[in-house]
């Protein structure tokens, strides 16, 4: 029997939040709350799939108190979500429908946002971040906000959960519904095949939107040990593989979608689940990934595969060398530096490394990747001795920018990585900056997790530098002579890295640029025409080119090298001077208004 209560106020819905629910009392006044506080024109509607722990009555007193805003459907269990939600799909009138589970609640502002997202861009699906509590939450699609993502160049088919925002039309104009009857996988079913039609997805995340949550008590049925059974769970995939195939044509696009289900829900069950089973499992599992191989794995799909995921196609025939590849792959990576200097050029890094529990790595290397990942990253094949390593970096080889320094072990052709710099010897400090090839190179351990990185050109930390006046003297057109020196890491930096002479007026922020002449060793003469700043005070900085982003140095001087006041007609002037304190160059200058000529005129 289904009985429903309602309102009647459901003009212009923007959204329908979906909510299945069977004994979830405990949870329900969060998630209803959070449900109920978003800013958009909603209307909740909750399924209840014959519970017997209340929920039945709270989502009854919810809904009297809430009669335009909550639709609660009673009806007999159905064993599991999908009904329920479909139920759920066929009572909503929103022009979205967003899917939350009872235990799960949502983000402040978080369908405000999706439903601006989808609007602005005229998306189908919109993803909103994703955070877990007690549970794993998805990361890979949330690295930024995508207003157009595709399927084909962006990891959002890596996230086949239904909490999502959901263009109601679509989903009626192609009978997208979730499976039933099953225990998991009914949202992958519904979201496949929602990703197949969809005209446009975006992405939300720069807020946290969902909150996926975890039951003390483990009764939800993702947190229950079947509900990841490698056999059920790879048996239930070949309907969301086929279903993709069915909307999708031989292609890269279809080799690139077949990829995210092999890395995800065929290959990883060869990995902490294998190694779990007993001989006559591992053997089925084996069996069970041979299969769909043989099924969808295309030659495009076997190019995408990761080292890990390549042996272990080569290996399903040998399920001893499963066994090691699992071992491998669960191994903790353990590194620690024991010492970096520099040799020329070269940073020298040295320390252990291996797999716990594992014999000594077939290599190790230490790879240099930028912090942006723009280019490829450099691999330098280390030195050993044992559990000990050392490797040479020729850091004076790379572009401009900021690099993170790895560790790669390789086993049995599995490559393993790992941050360096954590872990290190308490005498194991970065070696000093150094200045090569006129470019500044600055080591250093990052402040958050204390890993080790490279600095090529000053972009995230400030070059060592000083720039100091020797003398200065006036000269013909208001022009201050101006002669210094500047040393950059202990060195002299090469002439053509000296730019030009910048003044800089400490209230708007304003500047102004003189052109410098750069002499051998170190050397520089500027000639800037003070005269004709504006009135107010200026700090004088020399900027050089070191590599990355424009270096400054504010000039540093005492006052016996600082020339004396100059003023022009009785209406302009100039006082250089050298701040107190540290010393360093600065003018100010003044322009006497009429009233103040008038006065001393009559003084």
């Amino acid at each position: 029997m289904v009985t429903t209560t309602t309102g009647g106020d459901d003009d212009a819905v923007d959204v329908s939040v979906v909510i299945p629910v069977h004994n979830c009392r405990p949870y329900l006044d969060r998630c209803l709350t959070a449900a109920l506080v978003q800013r958009v024109k909603k209307e909740i509607v909750v399924v209840d799939d014959g519970s017997t722990d209340g929920s039945a009555e709270l989502l009854d007193l919810y809904a009297s108190y809430h009669r335009n805003r909550i639709k609660v459907i009673h009806q007999e269990p159905s064993g599991g979500a999908g009904r329920p939600r479909n139920v759920g799909i066929e009572h909503a009138t929103g022009r979205y429908v967003f899917f939350c589970d009872a235990d799960d609640y949502l983000g402040p502002e978080a369908l405000e946002r999706m439903v601006a997202a989808a609007d602005r861009n005229g998306s189908d699906i919109v993803l909103g971040k994703v955070v877990g509590h007690g549970r794993r939450a998805p990361v890979s699609m949330f690295q930024r906000n995508l207003e157009r993502a595709g399927l084909t160049d962006s990891p959002v088919y890596n996230s086949l959960s239904c909490f999502k925002l959901f263009r109601r039309e679509m989903l009626e104009r192609h009978d997208i519904r979730f499976g039933e009857g099953m225990l998991v996988g009914e949202d992958i079913l519904f979201t496949v095949h929602a990703y197949c039609h969809a005209q446009g997805i975006s992405v939300v995340a720069d807020h946290d939107c969902y909150h996926l949550v975890s039951r003390p008590d483990g009764s939800s049925i993702m947190q229950r040990p079947e509900s990841r059974d490698p056999i059920g769970w790879m048996t239930m995939i070949r309907g969301p593989i086929r279903l993709m195939a069915e909307h999708v044509p031989p292609g890269p696009r279809r080799d690139h979608l077949l990829s995210r289900h092999f890395k995800l829900d065929v290959f990883a069950h060869l990995g902490e689940p294998f190694l779990a089973a007993d001989d006559v499992r591992r053997k089925e599992i084996a069996h069970e990934v041979a299969a769909l191989c043989d099924e969808w794995l295309t030659p495009g799909v076997r190019e995408r595969l990761s080292g890990m995921d390549a042996q272990r196609l080569a290996s399903l025939d040998d399920v001893d060398r499963l066994v090691r590849l699992a071992r491998i792959a669960g191994a903790a990576v353990q590194r620690r530096i024991t010492g970096l200097r520099w040799e020329g050029d070269r940073l020298v890094v040295s320390g252990t490394a291996g797999l716990a529990g594992m014999s000594g790595p077939d290599r190790v290397s230490v790879v240099v990747g930028a912090r942006r990942g723009v280019g490829q990253p450099l691999v330098v094949p280390a030195e050993r001795d044992g559990a000990r390593f050392t490797a040479k970096v020729p850091i004076g080889a790379l572009p401009s920018g900021v690099w993170d320094l790895r560790i790669a072990i390789e086993m049995e052709g599995v490559v393993r990585h790992g941050r360096l710099g954590a872990d290190r010897d308490a005498d194991a400090s970065p070696p000093a900056p150094r200045l090569i090839r006129g470019v500044a190179i600055l080591p250093y351990f990052t402040r958050e997790n204390g890993n080790l990185s490279v600095d090529v050109g000053g972009h995230v930390l400030a070059v060592p530098g000083t720039a100091r006046l020797t003398r200065t003297r006036w000269t013909l057109g208001r022009k201050l002579v101006i002669d210094g020196e500047i040393t950059v890491i202990g060195t002299f930096p090469p002439a053509s890295a000296t730019r030009r002479l910048v003044w800089r007026e400490r209230r708007t922020g304003s500047e102004r640029a003189e052109r410098v002449l750069a002499l051998p060793g170190g050397g520089f003469v500027a000639r800037p025409a003070l005269g004709r700043l504006e009135p107010g005070t200026w700090d004088a900085y020399l900027e050089l080119d070191l590599g990355g982003p424009p270096a400054r140095f504010r000039i540093e001087t005492d006052a016996r090298a600082v020339a004396p006041p100059r003023r022009w007609w009785m209406v302009r002037t100039v006082r250089p001077y050298a701040t107190s304190g540290k010393g360093r160059l600065s003018t100010v200058v003044r322009t006497l208004t009429a009233r103040g000529l008038l006065s001393r005129v009559l003084r």
